[in-house]
């Protein structure tokens, strides 16, 4: 539940209004500073087409769409520079979107990347910092984000907010998109058993029923339809409930994963009794469960890992070094090939290793992106070492 500050020196607003005068400094350049950068300018797309057929490089990089005003409008990232610009210009089998972003374009630049994953870093940092129009339509900042929080009342149950006031019994998050979260939430409710009606409903308990009338009835249809225990008509007492809780609570500390277990072997057995629809509607839920659970491990593992060294071969054929902590690449080096580099190297791997961050907003995307990379290359695991043991590595000889 960590908060942090908006990204970006124009977070404020939803896009940037300030005149473009260069990408600027990076955590995922290797010296710290662009690599080699270009730009070219003209009022006339068919103009800019031929610039870019002449002199754009078949290499990984950043690019940036700037409109007549000196605003940039758009980046984007690509493994090979040129191919991908020169897709803007191709009238029958771009996107749309694409065609609006080129005639709002006076000004193309690019800046190169040691790899792919350089230029997916470096976009995702180039976002944050001057939020694009045609990259945040739709998107606006904060808004993007919520959590997962159980809470609200004695009665507890799981929902979905922006903006979580610490009362809650448990906070998870934050999440990108509201839409699959809250489906997830109704999902955990309805299995758990849990309510999901108004704070302004009136809990009454099995305890306190003698108190009231005896013919009460539940307040909606998930009692009857046995997703919800009955909290508002005395069907359930609160150690009951309470245990209903501590189960939906397990489940996303990650220490329970019955949940899934169960969905699967209830959506195969409707399956082998031809009850298809069944099973479709089983799948459907295990699909969203199973979208939380992955998220929520990706945030356990941004809070727990320990920092580790990914070393990737470069466009060039040089290897790099990227240092992660806790789920996310906080810096790129050249592989040391001397005494001072190595120290050097040292140095800055033992500040990345020390350092706690804070697991908010601004680091979902990176936790998210870093994932997804190692998911699509299972190989690359084989290129990751602990911190330690490439510190033991780097120690200098005494004397």
């Amino acid at each position: 539940m960590a908060r942090s500050a908006p990204d970006g020196p124009h977070a404020p607003n939803l896009f940037s209004t300030h005149p473009f005068a260069g990408f600027g400094p990076s955590r995922f350049h290797c010296d710290g500073v662009p690599g080699g950068s270009h730009q070219i300018k003209s009022r006339s797309a068919k103009r800019l087409w031929k610039e870019v057929r002449t002199v754009a490089p078949k290499s990984p990089g950043v690019y940036g769409m700037i409109d007549a005003k000196g605003r940039i409008i758009y980046v984007g990232k690509a493994k090979n520079l040129r191919a991908r610009l020169m897709s803007y210009f191709r009238e029958n089998s771009r996107h749309p979107k694409a065609g609006k972003i080129i005639e709002n374009t006076r000004t193309l630049v690019w800046e190169f990347a040691a790899d792919e994953l350089a230029a997916l870093l470096r976009e995702l940092e180039l976002i944050r910092r001057f939020r694009p129009r045609y990259n945040v339509l739709g998107m606006p900042g904060r808004e993007r984000y919520r959590y997962l929080c159980l809470g609200r009342g004695p009665v507890a149950y799981a929902y979905v907010t922006r903006e979580p006031t610490g009362k809650e019994l448990a906070c998870y998050g934050p999440f990108v998109g509201r839409e699959r979260l809250d489906i997830a939430a109704r999902r955990l409710n309805d299995y758990f058993h849990l309510r999901d009606c108004s704070s302004k409903q009136r809990m009454i308990f099995a305890e306190d029923q003698s108190l009231f009338d005896d013919n009460r009835a539940a307040a909606c249809l998930r009692y009857e339809l046995g997703m919800c225990l009955g909290p508002c008509a005395a069907f359930t007492t609160r150690r009951e409930y309470r245990r209903a809780v501590g189960s939906i609570r397990k489940f996303l500390d990650g220490d329970d994963e019955s949940l899934i277990t169960s969905l699967k072997g209830d959506m195969v057995e409707a399956a082998k009794a031809l009850q298809f629809e069944k099973a479709g509607a089983l799948r459907d839920k295990l699909v969203d469960v199973e979208w939380l659970h992955q998220r929520l491990s990706l945030l356990r593992t941004s809070r727990e890992q320990n920092a580790l060294v990914y070393r990737l071969i470069g466009h060039d054929g040089r290897p790099v070094w990227y240092l992660l902590n806790r789920g996310q690449i906080w810096a790129a080096v050249w592989e040391p090939a001397c005494d001072d580099s190595r120290r050097r190297t040292r140095e800055l791997l033992e500040v990345v290793a020390q350092t706690i961050p804070r697991v908010g907003r601004t680091c979902v995307d990176s936790v998210l992106l870093v994932s997804a990379w190692f998911r699509k290359r299972p190989d690359e695991h084989a290129s990751v070492r602990t911190a330690e043991a490439v510190l033991a590595e780097l120690q200098l000889p005494s004397g």
